[in-house]
C-alpha cells in the first residue's frame, strides 16, 4: 500500500497500526507487535528512503519499546530532508487521547500567559493536535466491512468521505485501493455548500 499510494502521488498515507486499545491484549500478543513493528522500520527503511518517502508516527510514544522508539527516531531524522509523500504510521494512537493531550496543552498555555480564552478556535485546536501541520484526510478506508470509525482521527476526519470494503487488510491490494479512488473521485463534495 504505501508504494502504491507514493505511485498514486498520494501527498500523505496514515496507516492505523496500534490502537491506544491494544494495551487490553495478552502480554505475549504486545511482545509480538513491538517485535514486528521494529522489523517493519528496520526492513522497511531502504524502500523510505529509495521512494524519497517522508516518515511521522503521530500517538503517544509512552508504553512503545525503547527498540521500536529507537527505530521511529531513526527512520525520521534519515528521511526528514526526502521530499515524497509522508508515511505516517499511528502508534498507540487513541483520537479521544490525543483530543484530551490538545486540550490539556491550551489550557497549560493559557494558565502560562501565551494564550488568551478568546484566542482558542478550532486552528487553535489543530495546532496542538498529533497531526499538527499534516493535512486533514480526503479519504477514510476502512477494511472487514466494518461501519465504525474505531476512534480514528475523529477531529480530523470531519469532511472526509468513507469507504468500506468487505476485505480484510492482510488481502487489500493496489487494485483495491484504486477502486476506493476511483468511488472517491465520483463523489460530490460540498463541505455544506449547495450541490454545483
Amino acid at each position: 500500500m504505501v508504494e502504491a499510494g507514493a505511485d498514486l502521488g498520494l501527498e500523505q498515507l496514515t496507516l492505523y497500526c496500534l490502537s491506544s486499545e491494544n494495551w487490553k491484549r495478552p502480554e505475549a500478543e504486545l511482545r509480538r507487535l513491538m517485535n514486528l513493528l521494529e522489523q517493519f522500520l528496520v526492513e522497511e527503511r531502504s524502500t523510505i528512503m529509495r521512494e524519497g518517502l517522508r516518515f511521522a508516527t503521530i500517538g503517544r510514544r509512552e508504553g512503545l519499546s525503547d527498540g521500536v522508539l529507537k527505530e521511529i527516531d531513526k527512520t525520521v531524522q534519515m528521511s526528514s530532508q526526502n521530499t515524497g509523500m509522508r508515511l505516517c504510521l499511528a502508534l498507540n494512537y487513541g483520537a479521544r487521547s490525543e483530543i484530551a493531550d490538545a486540550a490539556t496543552e491550551i489550557a497549560r498555555k493559557v494558565q502560562a500567559g501565551e494564550l488568551s480564552l478568546d484566542e482558542i478556535d478550532e486552528s487553535t485546536v489543530a495546532d496542538n493536535l498529533y497531526t499538527v501541520g499534516m493535512p486533514d484526510p480526503d479519504l477514510l478506508i476502512r477494511t472487514a466491512g466494518e461501519l465504525r470509525l474505531s476512534n480514528y482521527l475523529l477531529w480530523q476526519i470531519s469532511y472526509a468521505e468513507l469507504w468500506v470494503t468487505e476485505k480484510f487488510w492482510p488481502e487489500f491490494r493496489r487494485p483495491d485501493l484504486i477502486e476506493a479512488f476511483h468511488a472517491f473521485a465520483s463523489r460530490d463534495r460540498r463541505y455544506g455548500g449547495l450541490k454545483g
